[in-house]
């Protein structure tokens, strides 16, 4: 990968963990006391992640060259809109929708990273990333069929750990010395 992708990369890694540190700021305070932003909040996150996945793709060969990513941009954007139409019938349904998003997009993104792996430094925050995604998803499914979750505790945690795994590949990415050298071996 070029020094100015690798760049683009860093940089793409700080504002996905960037907007996730917001959006569990705004979902666990404003969120909590107005219901009409809590909502707005929740569909917002998948219309981001299809939105970043979109950018991303595009940065690196297009959607046809980036099958998974061009997966998860529509499958993410379906999934705000089926979060829109889970919000009046129950929270349950609302992180049953979170629960299968989590494990598919979780999945794809670890098909993105593995796909990066041998061009790409700090792959391998992003595949305990997208691996963790999808055992959260199941986790969100078990608690979804057990009734009335609190969304946003359990969503702010989810957005959380992937703030984390986003900003341990930015971090490296930036430190890195170059493609051919032992730290850039070890990053991968």
């Amino acid at each position: 990968m070029q020094a100015g992708q690798q760049r683009w990369l860093g940089q793409y890694y700080l504002a996905r963990a960037g907007f996730s540190l917001l959006w569990i700021a705004a979902i666990l305070t404003v969120g909590r006391q107005i219901p009409v932003l809590g909502a707005a909040l929740l569909v917002l996150y998948p219309a981001w992640d299809a939105a970043a996945n979109y950018a991303d793709a595009a940065r690196h060969g297009g959607l046809r060259q980036n099958r998974s990513q061009a997966f998860n941009v529509l499958f993410s954007a379906g999934t705000a809109l089926a979060v829109l139409v889970a919000l009046p019938v129950s929270p349950a349904a609302v992180l049953g929708v979170f629960s299968a998003w989590a494990i598919v997009a979780g999945l794809l993104q670890l098909a993105a990273a593995v796909g990066r792996w041998s061009t790409a430094g700090a792959q391998w925050a992003m595949v305990l990333s997208g691996g963790q995604s999808a055992l959260a998803g199941g986790f969100f499914a078990v608690q979804a069929l057990q009734g009335a979750p609190a969304l946003a505790p359990a969503l702010a945690g989810y957005a959380g750990f992937g703030a984390i795994y986003f900003l341990v590949s930015a971090v490296l990415l930036f430190v890195r010395k170059g493609p051919g050298s032992a730290s850039a071996a070890a990053d991968r």
